[in-house]
């Protein structure tokens, strides 16, 4: 792609504000960061959408690293953030923080307005005041909503979501997008597909599984277990978002408005997918956690819920071509790596 370069060769030493520090990503992402040599600022609510003391070991896991900081701010708080911005100044921004899950969408929507649109809204503003060299921020797979041609790419129409989470997600990139023509700022959304791995989200599939099936308790199967995902191992995720970080969005010289391409852009603006480039049926996934867990699971099976999309897999051509880089831990390393955690982590089994 001619829209995208390398950088200076600026890799570590630069000075970072990762938003949503606590979380899953932001976590392991961070200490990466630091393990390169770069300064972090790392910033979260702690809100209690799942457990606040998962977060906090997470955070305990950042503490040692005498090149990282924490603030507690909610991004959406417009003052903090303008302060937060003005006074660290950092170089480059990995915005993380977000409300997330499909479902509990349906059920609180103003927690995505506030956090995925006000909390942008604040971090874009922070960005074009105060000089910052490239914004990197969590789009999502949602984003495809009702595309069925696959695989994913970066390069087709997704005006099509089919939840609010999604929405929102898809409302990130346009706004990214303006402030890029407006103000020259450089911009790279990254769609994540289903990142799973140790230090991971309670709220999402494995975990519960994980939790149910040592339990003794039925696990809920969603779409009778018709679903594919393109499973993304946490690591794989992790390198190919530092990768991105150090390479700063460029315009693409190509890009035509007669047969615009949605990935790029004559601002320096890019979309990437990041994903395992290889779906796994739901099914065989539980049948690889059966294995590391050495049980067998009762599934409920049961219909897709509202808001579910049966299929994601990643096109990651332009990942490749622009980072060198392409995710590939299968998903029977990935989850034994899991289930090795969580049973440290929770002392049980």
């Amino acid at each position: 792609m001619l829209c995208a370069g390398p950088d200076t060769g600026r890799e570590g030493g630069m000075k970072i504000l990762v938003t949503g520090t606590a979380g899953f990503i932001g976590a392991a992402l961070s200490i990466r960061l630091l393990e390169r040599g770069d300064e972090v600022i790392g910033l979260d609510n702690l809100n209690d959408y799942y457990e606040v003391s998962l977060k906090e070991a997470r955070l305990e896991r950042l503490n040692g690293y005498p090149r990282f900081r924490f603030l507690r701010v909610d991004v959406s708080d417009r003052a903090a953030m303008e302060h937060v911005f003005k006074t660290e100044q950092p170089e480059r921004v990995m915005h993380l923080a977000a409300q997330a899950g499909v479902r509990y969408s349906l059920t609180h929507p103003h927690a995505y307005v506030d956090a995925n649109l006000v909390g942008f809204m604040t971090i874009l503003e922070g960005c074009r005041h105060n000089g910052v060299e490239h914004l990197v921020y969590a789009s999502s797979s949602s984003v495809y909503g009702a595309n069925t041609r696959m695989p994913f790419s970066v390069h087709d129409n997704v005006d099509h979501p089919v939840s609010l989470y999604a929405a929102t997600k898809k409302a990130n990139e346009l706004m990214a997008h303006t402030y890029s023509h407006l103000y020259g700022l450089p911009v790279t959304g990254l769609r994540f597909f289903t990142v799973y791995g140790p230090w991971g989200r309670p709220d999402m599939s494995l975990f519960l599984f994980t939790r149910s099936i040592l339990a003794g308790q039925p696990i809920e199967v969603f779409n009778y277990g018709h679903h594919r995902r393109d499973f993304t191992y946490i690591d794989d995720l992790v390198e190919g978002v530092m990768r991105v970080i150090d390479v700063v969005a460029r315009p693409n010289p190509a890009w035509s408005g007669d047969s615009p391409d949605p990935g790029t852009s004559r601002a320096p603006y890019r979309l990437y997918n990041i994903g395992n480039n290889h779906p796994v049926n739901l099914l065989r996934f539980i049948e690889v956690l059966e294995g590391c867990l050495g049980r067998v699971a009762e599934k409920k099976l049961l219909p897709m819920q509202p808001g579910d999309v049966p299929d994601t897999y990643a096109d990651v051509k332009d990942l490749v071509d622009d980072v060198a880089y392409r995710p590939a831990t299968p998903v029977e390393v990935g989850v034994e790596r899991f289930v090795n955690w969580y049973k440290d982590y929770y002392q049980v089994g």
